[in-house]
């Protein structure tokens, strides 16, 4: 048996960094999209990045970005993930790759089943997939961090080829029923451990990451 591997998305303090990684989890995000009210800057990335101890991988989050904005990110922050989280086709995905030394995670942005169904034409693209609820179409909607879910038994019994995570408006109170319904190896979550958007809490990342990691997973 294991525990859920646990993803703490749009960090952006020393405190919330180490919170998350005292607490527990794998994974912590640094946002890279302006327009995200959790954007930090590459220098502010960087030191926080050099926080992480062994054993913490730090993720950067883009949204359709340029060759140029990866190797200028990458080039001063010591990431060990890049998450893809626009539109990117699977093209793109697999082009990205294939420039960067590190592996590439693509978000895909669920709804019905079809959109479930478009994930498998990335499997051969990225080195893993994560599920998010699709954004609603307003002009304030961004690409995720929207607090939102999704039909979680769109992905019950599914399997897929590469490792994977979910998304979507995960909170304390609904994560160990997600990882039940879905059967998720790992989770992410932004705007469930926040006070406001942008403003992580300290005991809501700690709540978070036991709670997800209450239930173990079968191996």
């Amino acid at each position: 048996m294991r525990r859920t591997d646990v993803k703490i998305c749009g960090l952006s303090t020393p405190a919330t960094v180490d919170a998350a990684v005292q607490a527990g989890a794998r994974y912590v995000g640094f946002v890279f999209y302006p327009p995200s009210p959790r954007a930090v800057s590459v220098e502010l990335a960087g030191q926080l990045a050099r926080r992480l101890p062994t054993g913490v991988r730090s993720v950067g989050l883009f949204v359709e970005p340029s060759d140029d904005e990866l190797d200028d990110t990458l080039s001063k922050v010591p990431l060990d993930l890049i998450q893809l989280h626009g539109g990117e086709l699977p093209a793109r995905v697999a082009e990205v790759r294939r420039s960067v030394s590190i592996p590439v995670m693509k978000a895909i942005r669920v709804a019905t089943s079809e959109d479930v169904a478009e994930a498998e034409a990335y499997q051969a693209a990225a080195d893993r997939l994560l599920f998010d609820a699709k954004p609603p179409k307003t002009v304030a909607s961004l690409p995720g961090g929207n607090g939102l879910a999704f039909d979680w038994s769109l992905l019950a019994g599914r399997r897929w080829s590469v490792p994977w995570m979910l998304s979507g408006g995960l909170t304390v109170d609904t994560v160990a029923a997600a990882v039940a319904r879905t059967g998720a190896p790992a989770v992410d979550v932004s705007s469930g451990v926040e006070d406001r958007p942008g403003a992580k809490s300290v005991a809501k990342i700690r709540a978070f990451v036991a709670a997800a990691q209450a239930r173990p997973q079968a191996a």
